[in-house]
């Protein structure tokens, strides 16, 4: 029997999280041992007609991205958004709250009629995502249970509880009482036991919002430390762009 194929491929984005995966070393073995990866841009050449899993990194950012994730759709059975580019919009969101031609003059100067762009969205703006796996980048130990979950046929659930979460567990102590505006409270967990927290480091939200986040809990937390959500509004916007007009409304 033949084993099934796996791809992973990019769109706009600066593929750390392929980088990811081909860090997790060793650990990829018994994938390895049970799938074929027939296509992989950071770690081989070759391609075939027919995946059974895709993942794809990256954000849609140009119409050619529209055309290339709507063909890999066609041929994938399950398709997998990879990291917060993909999930969410990622960073590349940024530039949907700015003047379009000055984000092309910024980037392209003089030569910016080169590269046509459009506002940047998550794969799932366009074609059917069967799962997604967040963070920028991912978390080796989540893409590697993922990947897993697949393979055999299972749905992969990804954590549905926010990082304070993962961060009580640790034993951390609140970064809120640091005097850092930390977005875990409503930020979907994931990335234990490497989350932000752990080494000091506010949560920056790049895992997107966890479904129906507490927002009363989120401005009770800030009105407690002297901040409104128009003071946190800015670092919000960092990674959750998706969601500014449900944050404007919280």
């Amino acid at each position: 029997m033949a084993k099934p194929a796996l791809m992973f491929d990019a769109l706009s984005c600066c593929e750390g999280c392929e980088l990811q995966v081909v860090n997790c070393g060793p650990a990829l073995l018994p994938i390895l041992q049970r799938a074929d990866i027939v296509r992989f841009r950071e770690a081989s050449d070759g391609d075939a007609d027919h995946y059974n899993v895709a993942f794809v990194e990256g954000s849609l950012v140009t119409e050619h991205d529209i055309e290339k994730i709507k063909e890999i759709r066609a041929k994938t059975d399950v398709l997998v958004a990879l990291g917060a580019c993909a999930t969410i919009g990622g960073v590349n969101m940024l530039k949907n709250f700015q003047d379009p031609d000055d984000v092309a003059q910024y980037v392209y100067g003089d030569k910016k009629a080169w590269f046509p762009h459009i506002a940047a969205r998550p794969l799932k703006a366009e074609v059917k995502v069967d799962a997604e796996i967040h963070g920028c980048p991912i978390n080796p130990e989540e893409f590697l249970a993922a990947a897993k979950c697949l393979l055999m046929g299972k749905p992969y659930k990804q954590p549905n509880y926010p990082v304070c979460v993962d961060c009580k567990l640790a034993d951390n102590v609140c970064l809120w009482h640091k005097g850092l505006p930390c977005l875990g409270i409503v930020t979907r967990a994931g990335c234990a036991p490497f989350m932000c927290p752990s080494a000091g480091h506010k949560c920056i939200g790049c895992r997107g919002l966890v479904d129906e986040p507490n927002a009363q809990a989120a401005k009770d937390v800030m009105a407690e430390f002297g901040l409104t959500v128009d003071d946190i509004l800015r670092e919000f916007r960092l990674f959750q762009g998706l969601y500014d007009e449900v944050a404007k409304e919280s």
